[in-house]
C-alpha cells in the first residue's frame, strides 16, 4: 500500500502536481462521455443542428409530392373547414390515382365516422320525412365511400400513438412481420401506451398503416425521427416507412440489432442506417415550395400531371389552425407533414445522416491524444505559442468534424474532445497562474529585505529573469566590516541587548544604501555585510552603483556617528566611534540559490569573491575605507576619485592584481588638493617599483608636508616601512613590485 501511494506522489514530483491533476480530469471527461448527461447531449445537438444550418442538404431529385390542406383549400366553399367530407376526399384519392401517383399516404388520422355520413344525417335532421329519412339511410356512408376509394388504389393511412389505451383497439387488422437478427430489439424502441387507428371500415381498406407520431428532442426540435415504434404492444412502422413497404411490396421488416442496440432497419430494397432507438437523423434541405400542390386544384384538376405521376404523395395540413407545424434544425416552422417528405427524401436519396459505428471510439481517441499532447507540451510554450497552438487544435478539430459531414455524411461530436483538452488547458493556466502568484510571493519574500521595492517588484513581474539554480555572470561584489567593533561589543557586557539595537542602529542605515543603489544584500555575519550588484536582476551600472553605495554607507555612519556622540554627551558615557572598511570588487561569478535541502540562500561564490573580502580587509593596512579591484576603478575613473595603492598578490591567485582607494565622488576628483596627492602617490609609487628606495623615501616625504589632513598617513607608513625592509633586504632580480598579501 505505502509503494502505492508513492506512485502518485513520485508522478507528481516529476511532473507536477498540475499535470497529475488534468489526468484525473482526462479520465473524468472520459467517464462524463460515457455517462452522456443531458446537458453533453443538448450541446452535440445543438453543434449538428449548426452543421445543418449552415450547409443544408441540396437536392438532387424531387420524389416526393405534398397535397396541401392549405388555407386555401380551407376558405374553398367545395371544401369548407377540415374534416371535409370523405367523399371528397375520395375524390381527391381518385384524380391522384389517375395521375399515376405510386402510393398516396395520410398524414392525418380518421378517427370517428364522417358525421356527414347519410345514415347520422337522416338522424340529424328533424323536418325530414319519413321517405326522404329512408332514402338517406339506404344510401353508402362516406365512410364506406372513402374505403371503396382506398381499395382501388395503394393507400397508407396514419395513425399515431397516445398515452390512452384503448380498449376498443381493432387488433384484427394485418401487421408486417418482424425479423429480428440480434438480440431482440423491443426495449429500445420509443414506446407508447396506446394507439389511435382510423375508422374500422377504412382501416381495412388501406394498403398499409404508419405512424405519423414524432416525438421531438428535449428542446423541441425534430432531428431524428423513429422509422419503427412500439404502439399499445403492436409493432409499427412510421408513415414514411411504410409508404416505402408499400411500394416496394414487402411484407416483411428485419431489424439488425446488437447489445448496444438497433444498428439498421431493411425493408424490400431499401436498408436503413438508425440509431439504437430506431431513429434516423433526417438530413433537412430548406423548405420548398414546390414541392406543395394545393389540395382544391387537386380536387378541380389544375395540377400539372408530372407533379403526382410516379410520385410518393403525402397528404396533409399546413394550414395554421390544424397545429401541425414543427422546428427543424433549417427552419423554425416547418409543416409536419414536410418532415415526412424529409424523411423520404433523406431515404431515396441515400443522405441520411449517421454517427459512425467508429465516432464514440474517435471521440475518445481524439480527446485522450489531444489531452495527452497539451498535459505534456502547454506547460513548456510561451503564452502567444500556446494561444495559436489551441485555435490550430480547435480549428483541426471542427474541421474534421465539419469534413466528415459535408463529404461522408457522418456525425462526429467535436464537442467532447474539444471541452476535454479546453477543461486541461484552462486547469494548466489555471495552475499556472497561481504557481506564478506563489512564485511572486516566495520572491518578494525571498528579496524584499534584501532589494529596494522597486527592483523587487520587477523580479516579481518577470520572474523569468530570476535564475535560481546558479548562473555565471559579472557581478560587483561587496563585503563591509565595521573596525574595531569587538572592542565596542566588550562595553556592552552588561547590556546585550544595548548591543542588539547598537548593531541594528548602523546595520539599517548601510543596508538602506545599498539597496537603494540597485543592491542586493547577500547576508549578515555579525557586524558584516555581503553584497552584490547585477544579479538577480540586470544592471549595466553595477560598478558605479556598488561604488556610490559605498560613499553613502560612509555618509550614513557619519551621521550614525554624530547622533551617538550627542548622546553620549548627553548621557554622560564613553563615546567609540564607528568605523566602517569596505572592499569592492568586479569579475565573474557563480549566483543562484545555494545550500541544503532544509535551506537555501540566493548567493555568489567565485575568486571575485574571495578577493572582495581580502579587499574590505586590507581597509584597516592602507588607512582607507573603501579599496576596490581594478575592474571595478577602470570602470568608474571617469566618475569618482580613485587613488592607485598598490600592487598585490592574494593568496591562491597566480595573477597580481592593482587595487585602488574611492576617496570621493566626482567634486572630489576635480579638486586641487586631490590632484596633488593623486601625483604624489603615483611618483612614489614608480619609484618604489622601479627599486629606487631613496626617491621613494623622498617622494613621501614631499607628500606628508603637501599633505595636512593626514589622509596618506598610514599608506606612507605602510611603504615607509616596507621600503626598509627591501634596504636591508632586496627583493628577487625579476620582482615586478607585487607584495603578497600575508593577512586577511
Amino acid at each position: 500500500m505505502k509503494r502505492l501511494r508513492a506512485v502518485p506522489r513520485w508522478f507528481a514530483r516529476k511532473f507536477g502536481y498540475a499535470r497529475l491533476m488534468c489526468l484525473v480530469l482526462l479520465v473524468a471527461f472520459a467517464a462524463l462521455r460515457a455517462a452522456d448527461p443531458a446537458p453533453m447531449q443538448e450541446l452535440r445537438l445543438r453543434t449538428f443542428d449548426n452543421f445543418q444550418a449552415f450547409s443544408p442538404r441540396v437536392k438532387t431529385m424531387r420524389p416526393v409530392t405534398i397535397v396541401d390542406i392549405d388555407e386555401k383549400s380551407v376558405a374553398d366553399p367545395k371544401l369548407g373547414q377540415w374534416p371535409w367530407p370523405r367523399t371528397r376526399i375520395a375524390e381527391i384519392i381518385e384524380k391522384l390515382t389517375r395521375l399515376g401517383a405510386l402510393v398516396i399516404a395520410f398524414d392525418v388520422v380518421f378517427a370517428e365516422p364522417d358525421r356527414l355520413n347519410p345514415a347520422i344525417a337522416a338522424e340529424t335532421f328533424p323536418n325530414l320525412d319519413e321517405a326522404t329519412r329512408e332514402k338517406l339511410k339506404a344510401l353508402p356512408s362516406n365512410d364506406q365511400v372513402l374505403a371503396d376509394a382506398l381499395r382501388r388504389s395503394r393507400i397508407v393511412l396514419g395513425e399515431t400513438a397516445s398515452n390512452e389505451v384503448r380498449a376498443d383497439l381493432d387488433k384484427t387488422l394485418p401487421v408486417t412481420g418482424v425479423a429480428t437478427i440480434g438480440p431482440e430489439a423491443d426495449g429500445f424502441m420509443e414506446s407508447y401506451p396506446g394507439l389511435l387507428r382510423n375508422v374500422s371500415v377504412i382501416e381495412h381498406a388501406a394498403s398499409g398503416r404508419g405512424l405519423f407520431t414524432i416525438p421531438p428532442e428535449r428542446d423541441g426540435i425534430i432531428r431524428r425521427v423513429p422509422m419503427i415504434l412500439q404502439a399499445q404492444d403492436i409493432t409499427m412502422l412510421a408513415l414514411s416507412f411504410e409508404m416505402l413497404r408499400v411500394v416496394s411490396g414487402a411484407d416483411t421488416l428485419v431489424i439488425k440489432a446488437d447489445i448496444g442496440g438497433i444498428k439498421s432497419l431493411r425493408i424490400g430494397g431499401f436498408e436503413i442506417p438508425t440509431d439504437r432507438k430506431g431513429r434516423i437523423w433526417v438530413h433537412y434541405a430548406r423548405s420548398d415550395p414546390s414541392i406543395y400542390v394545393s389540395a382544391i386544384d387537386v380536387l378541380e384538376g389544375r395540377v400539372p400531371p408530372e407533379k403526382i405521376a410516379r410520385k410518393l404523395v403525402l397528404i396533409g395540413p399546413s394550414a395554421i389552425g390544424l397545429n401541425d407545424i414543427k422546428t427543424t434544425p433549417v427552419d423554425p416552422a416547418m409543416p409536419g407533414v414536410e418532415v415526412h417528405a424529409q424523411v423520404l427524401e433523406s431515404v431515396l436519396t441515400n443522405s441520411i445522416l449517421s454517427p459512425p459505428f467508429w465516432g464514440l471510439s474517435a471521440e475518445f481517441f481524439g480527446a485522450v491524444i489531444f489531452g495527452l499532447l497539451v498535459i505534456v507540451f502547454a506547460p513548456r510554450l510561451g503564452a502567444v505559442t500556446l494561444v495559436l497552438v489551441g485555435v490550430l487544435f480547435a480549428s483541426v478539430l471542427i474541421g474534421l468534424s465539419w469534413y466528415a459531414y459535408t463529404q461522408h455524411r457522418f456525425l462526429i461530436d467535436f464537442t467532447y474532445p474539444m471541452l476535454s483538452t479546453t477543461a486541461i488547458y484552462l486547469t494548466l493556466i489555471f495552475a499556472s497562474f497561481i504557481r506564478e502568484q506563489q512564485q511572486r510571493k516566495e520572491i518578494r519574500g525571498w528579496f524584499a529585505q534584501y532589494m529596494s521595492p522597486v527592483l523587487v517588484e520587477q523580479l516579481a513581474q518577470s520572474p523569468e529573469k530570476l535564475v535560481l539554480g546558479g548562473e555565471e555572470r559579472e557581478m560587483t561584489i561587496m563585503f563591509s566590516d565595521v573596525r574595531g567593533f569587538t572592542s565596542i561589543s566588550e562595553s556592552y557586557k552588561r547590556d546585550p541587548q544595548g548591543l542588539t539595537t547598537l548593531m541594528n542602529r548602523f546595520l539599517t542605515p548601510l543596508t538602506d544604501a545599498i539597496i537603494a543603489r540597485k543592491g542586493y544584500v547577500d547576508k549578515y555575519m555579525g557586524d558584516a555585510i555581503m553584497a552584490f550588484w547585477n544579479a538577480p536582476l540586470d544592471d549595466r551600472e553595477h560598478h558605479l552603483n556598488a561604488c556610490t553605495a559605498a560613499l553613502d554607507m560612509l555618509d550614513k555612519i557619519d551621521e550614525v556617528n554624530r547622533q551617538r556622540e550627542q548622546e553620549a554627551a548627553h548621557g554622560g558615557h564613553v563615546y567609540i566611534p564607528l568605523n566602517v572598511g569596505i572592499g569592492l570588487n568586479t569579475g565573474i561569478g557563480v549566483v543562484g540559490n545555494m545550500g541544503s535541502e532544509l535551506k537555501k540562500n540566493y548567493s555568489v561564490l567565485g575568486d571575485s569573491v574571495n578577493l572582495a573580502s581580502r579587499l574590505e580587509g586590507q581597509t584597516k593596512e592602507y588607512g582607507f575605507p573603501i579599496i576596490v579591484g581594478s575592474a571595478t576603478a577602470m570602470a568608474v575613473k571617469d566618475k569618482l576619485a580613485i587613488l592607485e595603492l598598490d600592487f598585490i598578490m592574494v593568496k591562491g591567485k597566480t595573477e597580481p592584481e592593482v587595487i585602488y582607494a574611492i576617496a570621493g565622488r566626482e567634486d572630489v576628483m576635480y579638486s586641487e588638493r586631490f590632484q596633488l596627492l593623486r601625483n604624489l602617490t603615483i611618483e612614489m609609487l614608480a619609484a618604489y617599483r622601479s627599486r629606487d628606495w631613496d626617491e621613494a623615501l623622498a617622494a613621501i616625504a614631499r607628500g606628508r608636508k603637501k599633505d595636512e589632513a593626514k589622509e596618506l598617513a598610514k599608506l606612507f607608513d605602510l611603504y615607509e616601512a616596507r621600503i626598509c625592509s627591501y634596504q636591508q633586504n632586496p627583493p628577487p632580480i625579476d620582482w615586478n613590485g607585487a607584495h603578497a598579501l600575508t593577512s586577511k
